[in-house]
């Protein structure tokens, strides 16, 4: 009989390369998503077929990490094999702004969904999607006893989420593991993300679409790898005897001006001429370097990472440029200056 897996923040980056895996692995997948005016599952509508149709391996559900009523629901209903928590307020700048919600969904969402779990008595294992962040101004290179000393909600939120998850391993014996995983990326990102933000204002440069690039701190420093390589290390983690937490990286460190002159290059352009700071996207408190240190995720679940972030940026460069033409058709429309 095949396995049954939970995914909340099934339409994001990392849900949606997760699920990819898990239905080629032969799982029975089960999403959450929120009830919104409009759907926002273009990242797996290539893998969700007509709903009604009885082989359909990808089930999706409405929910919500502020509702504790349905996650209990949808758990003894499930009844999972294997629950992936990704789902989160993830912008760290978006978190200085929002800071309550962030708290609310990030941070009390996982204890929610632990709750479930153990309300329900569903036998489970648990994987909380925990972040770099959570270190914040502590020094690299950062491992998994390396203190956490958050510098945004974000990270804040992130680190009660992590300590939920120990405490639930500790005090009911559950299999409840943190991938504390470094700032990963692909074709996937969400557009506002930095990485992203950058490869594609080079797609609409290069078509001539647009003049200028605004960032923020160029001189932060950031551990960048692959989101498609990530995912397959939070399934090793459920796959071990007992949960635990496991650092996931690259070890490589490079500057967010080093991606940007990565990505222009490659396009053939000169990143000075089209690239400017602005201080609206910085952070009121800054991280200034993550580097992650994955010793032991290779150690005990043989995972390491094969894309770097220079390989990263040119992948996502050209799937940005691909997916802009694909956009116009031949029908350029200068705006966005």
């Amino acid at each position: 009989m095949s396995k049954s897996a939970l995914v909340t923040g099934v339409t994001g980056q990392d849900g949606s390369y997760l699920t990819e895996l898990l239905l080629e692995k032969g799982y029975e997948v089960h999403g959450v998503i929120r009830r919104a005016s409009t759907f926002n599952t273009d990242r797996i509508d290539h893998v969700y077929q007509d709903p009604h149709d009885p082989d359909q391996r990808l089930i999706l559900h409405h929910g919500d990490l502020s509702d504790a009523t349905m996650l209990v629901n949808l758990m003894r209903d499930v009844r999972p094999d294997e629950v992936y928590h990704l789902g989160a307020q993830s912008h760290v700048k978006v978190s200085f702004e929002m800071p309550e919600y962030t708290g609310d969904v990030t941070g009390l969402g996982t204890i929610r969904l632990l709750e479930a779990i153990r309300a329900s008595g569903v036998d489970t294992r648990f994987y909380q999607a925990s972040s770099s962040e959570m270190f914040g101004s502590t020094p690299p290179p950062q491992n998994e006893d390396t203190p956490f000393h958050p510098r945004s909600p974000y990270g804040a939120a992130k680190v009660y989420a992590y300590w939920a998850t120990v405490n639930y391993r500790e005090a009911y014996g559950m299999h409840a593991t943190n991938g504390i995983l470094f700032n990963h990326e692909s074709p996937r990102r969400g557009e506002t993300f930095v990485t992203r933000k950058i490869t594609r204002a080079v797609a609409r440069v290069a078509a001539g679409l647009q003049d200028y690039l605004y960032l923020g701190n160029l001189d932060a420093v950031r551990d960048w790898g692959y989101a498609k390589e990530y995912v397959e290390a939070q399934w090793l983690m459920l796959q071990q005897p007992m949960g635990d937490d496991y650092v996931v990286a690259t070890g490589k460190a490079a500057t967010v001006r080093d991606f940007v002159v990565e990505a222009f290059g490659h396009a053939g352009l000169d990143w000075e001429k089209h690239v400017r700071t602005d201080a609206r996207y910085e952070r009121p408190s800054e991280v200034d370097a993550l580097i992650g240190d994955a010793t032991k995720a290779k150690r005990q679940l043989g995972w390491e990472p094969k894309t770097d972030w220079r390989e990263l940026a040119r992948l996502m460069v050209d799937a940005d440029r691909q997916q802009l033409e694909d956009q116009l058709s031949g029908k350029l429309v200068r705006v966005d200056r």
